[in-house]
């Protein structure tokens, strides 16, 4: 069974007010950083969706083994950089879909949401983090007309919402953490004010 992964990184981070993809985490920046655990997971083959500014990220990219493709719809909305991703793991028999602004996402994060997969055989494994199963998330090929037909700034999580029945979980506490606004950024690197 092959499983491709998706990284959704296309956005143009307005809350933010610059590129969140390019922030420093650690000694690499968030899109590098969820790059790496991509690569290191147990998925056949990496997709990373860019868009915005998409030469720095290309550079920020350069020397791992993944596919980069550009989303030139990237201003329409997540679901644009979804069906950009699709295409190019169509043949795949589950994907996961993640997002680079959560930085707590490691390559055993993504192991284990595709172990649970092969131990339930649910078509969707989501991450849990309170009361939110959300991404990283795992879906089978089943999935995919659905993923396909989000529309404007929707990710995967309706999708996962609406099929509570067919969906087995992971906890991942940490998934909560992500990257939207200069507080959040603050945050997570210990800054204050």
């Amino acid at each position: 069974m092959s499983v491709g992964l998706i990284i959704l990184a296309a956005g143009g981070s307005t809350r933010l007010g610059r590129p969140k993809q390019l922030l420093r985490y650690g000694e690499e920046t968030l899109i590098r950083r969820a790059a790496c655990a991509a690569v290191a997971s147990k998925c056949d083959r990496v997709v990373i969706v860019i868009g915005s500014r998409a030469q720095e990220m290309r550079r920020e990219l350069e020397g791992l083994p993944v596919s980069i493709v550009e989303n030139s719809d990237w201003q329409s909305g997540m679901s644009s950089s979804v069906r950009v991703g699709l295409a190019e793991v169509s043949g795949d028999d589950a994907v996961l879909i993640m997002l680079c602004d959560q930085p707590f996402v490691t390559a055993a994060v993504l192991d284990k949401l595709i172990e649970t997969y092969h131990q339930t055989d649910m078509p969707i494994v989501a991450s849990e983090y309170g009361a939110v199963r959300g991404v990283p998330a795992l879906f089978s090929s089943e999935l995919y007309p659905e993923l396909a037909s989000l529309t404007a700034d929707e990710g995967a999580r309706p999708i996962i919402a609406k099929h509570p029945e067919l969906v087995a979980t992971i906890e991942f506490a940490a998934g909560a953490v992500d990257v939207d606004t200069r507080d959040e950024y603050r945050r997570l690197v210990g800054q204050d004010g």
